[in-house]
């Protein structure tokens, strides 16, 4: 079941720049009942190898190369209809958190006639060596010195700059939410709550009373 006015799963995308947490944010929203969270990271990773999808993503990964749209776009519907199959995500009463996915226009493109984008929450901050000190942190932490070079972390930041806005340019202006990801976990997750929670509310209402 999808939303019945559309015909499409009515879905929140989650998207940051690199160290702002959006993966865990992702988790802790998926355990709060009527949210699904979905990692397209982790669909990958569940991948059966000897599978069709799994062959053909194979070729690319084996060789360095990224996975063509199409493909990946397959995967998702595929690994979101064995959700629904499998009765862990029930789209009449939960909302889709997209993690991962869209990541370029032509995905979104592709993806448009099956999602009714409620609200495209925006993890970045204003405060950018913060998070330059977070992400440098992190990489000494797991041993990665070279990835916690300043240039290292300043090409990081472009490129996901230069990537994401694009996608967030595709959705109309009114449903992307730029939230302050410099905080206490607590603290970001109650200001995408304070975003969600009302499209839960009003959307799911039926559902949920």
């Amino acid at each position: 079941m999808t939303d019945a006015s559309a015909g499409r799963y009515r879905s929140a995308l989650l998207f940051g720049a690199p160290g702002v947490g959006k993966g865990t944010q992702g988790e802790i929203l998926g355990k709060i009942p009527g949210f699904h969270h979905f990692s397209m990271g982790e669909a990958f990773r569940n991948l059966e190898p000897d599978s069709r999808l799994g062959r053909e993503v194979q070729t690319y990964s084996s060789k360095g190369e990224l996975v063509p749209d199409d493909i990946t776009i397959e995967l998702w519907r595929e690994s979101v209809a064995k959700r629904v199959d499998a009765g862990q995500y029930d789209p009449a009463r939960d909302l889709l958190l997209l993690d991962g996915i869209p990541r370029n226009v032509q995905q979104a493109e592709l993806m448009d006639s099956s999602l009714d984008v409620l609200a495209v929450i925006h993890l970045t901050t204003a405060d950018k060596e913060a998070l330059f000190d977070r992400l440098k942190k992190r990489a000494l932490k797991q041993g990665r010195a070279d990835d916690a070079k300043q240039e290292v972390v300043q090409r990081r930041w472009d490129i996901y700059q230069a990537d994401t806005q694009p996608v967030l340019d595709h959705y109309p202006a009114g449903v992307v939410q730029n939230i302050d990801a410099i905080g206490a976990p607590a603290e970001v997750l109650l200001k995408i709550l304070e975003s969600l929670a009302p499209i839960q509310a009003t959307r799911f209402a039926d559902a949920l009373g």
